[in-house]
């Protein structure tokens, strides 16, 4: 029987677990599979016999003493606060779970800490690769320790920093979108909406994984190019002072970004990964403004893209109207076949097929080699 492979899911945003369900709908039926997570409900409806195991929720828990707010961070970690049960709780489900379970392999997206804690469980781990600055000594113990790491985007897109080391033991799938819907038609995708077809349209999309598309910008860019349709999907972030244009309308949480996506003229966006990997399969002139996130992810990915000419990287928004018709024309100057093959359609498959040959090639018996176990030889470490 193939060895189970054991996914841990961070709960921020929707996009860990999407990216998990496409990689797993890819592999063998025969495949035992289980995810760990602090929200189960990100799983609803999937359509795969898994496995889920809930861990508690250890965001915005209260460190119980001053003295132990105060003890500093080790520096091969980033959020390991002391004193908290549901840190420990935590812990001890994911190690139950890997032990009960005899884990083969422990797909890691994301955590540092989490790849440190299965290399000493002594079960194989991938992580998941995300791009920013993560030359600390975090995340280079984090690859160190792990049986290899899996990146859901193309090699193109690579940091020139990322250590030849790790990036021999990187696999890259290409560009891996989670979306299954799609309509490459811009008319087709207009009609279906109810967009006009004469008109140029700029959609601003933001997910769930922060505060939203600044409305404020928008308003103003709506003034600059009066004749420019502004269409917005996802949150918004408003600071109550913006004023209403009749070229700017705000169309909310959507289900089929994809349609709104074809429609676009121009595509107005963060580099969430798998917005990133929609625009490039639409392969629409895309202007990237990345959100805050941790080490800097999105900003780095924006550069990547900017620098191949792929998007605009666009650090700030314009706060004037010289600044966004300066921006809409560099926009519609964008060449998009530079876009061309940043999303690979079995980026998914390949993910998988990579997977499973992970774990059967880690636990396969071979008999070429010694014929007696591998022993452990004490140390004084």
């Amino acid at each position: 029987m193939a060895k189970p492979i054991s996914f841990f899911v961070h709960h921020q945003g929707r996009g860990h677990a999407q990216r998990t369900m496409a990689i797993v709908r890819e592999l063998p039926a025969t495949q035992p599979v289980s995810v760990l997570t602090a929200d189960p409900s990100l799983f609803d409806g999937f359509e795969r016999d898994i496995e889920i195991v809930a861990l508690p929720n250890m965001i915005g828990a209260p460190v119980p003493t001053p003295a132990l707010y105060d003890q500093p961070t080790p520096s091969v970690m980033h959020c390991v606060p002391l004193g908290l049960p549901s840190m420990r709780q935590t812990m001890r489900r994911i190690l139950d779970h890997l032990d009960d379970r005899d884990t083969g392999l422990f797909v890691i997206d994301v955590s540092a800490e989490l790849a440190l804690l299965s290399r000493i469980a002594s079960v194989p781990a991938i992580k998941i690769r995300m791009h920013g600055n993560r030359g600390d000594a975090g995340h280079l113990a984090a690859y160190d320790a792990c049986a290899g790491m899996l990146a859901p985007f193309d090699a193109r897109l690579e940091q020139p920093d990322y250590p030849d080391w790790a990036r021999a033991k990187t696999f890259y799938s290409g560009g891996l979108c989670t979306s299954s819907e799609r309509r490459d038609d811009r008319g087709a995708a207009r009609r279906a909406l109810g967009l006009p077809a004469d008109r140029e349209i700029v959609v601003a999309i933001t997910g769930g994984g922060g505060a939203g598309t600044p409305y404020a910008p928008l308003t103003v860019a709506a003034r600059a190019a009066p004749d420019t349709l502004f269409v917005t999907v996802g949150p918004l972030h408003c600071e109550g002072h913006e004023t209403d244009f009749a070229n700017l309308i705000n169309h909310g949480w959507v289900s089929h970004t994809s349609d709104y996506i074809a429609a676009a003229d121009i595509v107005i966006a963060s580099a969430g990964d798998n917005t990133v990997h929609e625009v490039m399969r639409a392969r629409r002139p895309f202007i990237c403004a990345p959100e805050w996130r941790y080490f800097d992810e999105q900003q780095r990915k924006a550069e990547a893209l900017a620098e191949l000419g792929a998007a605009i990287h666009l650090p700030q928004w314009p706060g004037g109207l010289e600044g966004w018709v300066d921006l809409l024309a560099r926009a519609r100057a964008l060449d998009t076949d530079c876009q061309r093959g940043l999303h690979d359609p079995d980026a998914a498959a390949r993910a998988a097929g990579w997977l499973q040959s992970r774990v059967d090639t880690l636990w396969r018996h071979d008999d070429t080699r010694s014929p007696h176990p591998m022993t452990i030889a004490a140390t004084g470490s």
